[in-house]
């Protein structure tokens, strides 16, 4: 299986990944992303998700060049970390703005496309983070928890039109994502130290996580499966934690992670 495929977020890390393998596997890539150039293997649209405006115009371009789209990999985000406490509302808006309404905005824009087309595929890349909250990056587990839930409904929204939605979620990745959080070490002082060695760990943990390219491959079977179940864990170890989470009872879970990422 193979045909067009438009990936956000796709000129680093797991987007970029995710379109050499689809690249590999004989799909026509678009990708869209804030950037000047993007990587070989696409083409390259400049655009932000979270411009109503410039996602509508991505997915016409390619609908009108290509007479369609069969395939919308949503992987456009970032991270902020911090408290809560000290969160100053403009960057809670922004990181969902990017995570969970470009996802939204990339939706809805190649929906009547695909409707059209009497079929197709959306890829959310979500998270670990969604099924299990980390505190001091309380705001983007928040907006991968939206992307699972907006997985669920669009899902049975677009059964009747034959467009199959999923959400993939990788855990600890080696990409640039590390480098380019958004860190807010305000109020460190009073939790105790405790923001900073969230994060460190947490950073440590991503610098030796999985490869992009793993999760990259794994996307790219995911869109040529035949049926597709609602989420797909990245990682032995990361399907243990979702199962964990799901099994034991919510205060001994979260009091678990408490102990790993807020001590």
């Amino acid at each position: 299986m193979s045909g067009i495929a438009l990936v956000t977020g796709g000129s680093g890390g797991i987007g970029s990944a995710a379109v050499k393998a689809l690249a590999g596997a004989g799909y026509k890539v678009y990708e869209l992303s804030r950037r000047e150039n993007g990587p070989e293997g696409a083409v390259h649209i400049r655009g932000d998700v979270s411009d109503e405006d410039q996602a509508e115009a991505a997915a016409r371009l390619v609908a009108e060049a290509e007479g369609g789209i069969d395939l919308l990999v949503n992987c456009a985000g970032f991270g902020i970390s911090g408290a809560v406490e000290f969160t100053r509302l403009g960057e809670a808006k922004r990181q969902l703005d990017v995570n969970l309404f470009g996802a939204f905005l990339m939706s809805r824009a190649v929906i009547p496309y695909m409707r059209k087309a009497g079929g197709g595929r959306i890829i959310n890349v979500s998270s670990v983070a969604a099924c299990v909250p980390i505190p001091f990056q309380a705001w983007y587990s928040v907006s991968k928890a939206g992307i699972n839930a907006l997985t669920l409904a669009l899902a049975n929204e677009l059964r009747p039109f034959n467009i199959g939605v999923c959400a993939v979620m990788p855990g600890d990745t080696r990409t640039g994502f590390t480098d380019a959080r958004i860190k807010e070490a305000q109020g460190d002082e009073v939790y105790g130290g405790a923001i900073g060695r969230s994060v460190a760990r947490m950073e440590r943990d991503e610098r030796n996580g999985a490869s992009p390219e793993a999760v990259g491959r794994l996307i790219c079977k995911i869109a040529q499966k035949k049926r597709l179940r609602p989420f797909y864990t990245v990682g032995l170890s990361y399907k243990l934690f979702v199962l964990l989470s799901r099994l034991l009872p919510w205060s001994l879970s979260n009091r678990i992670i408490g102990r790993l990422y807020a001590s």
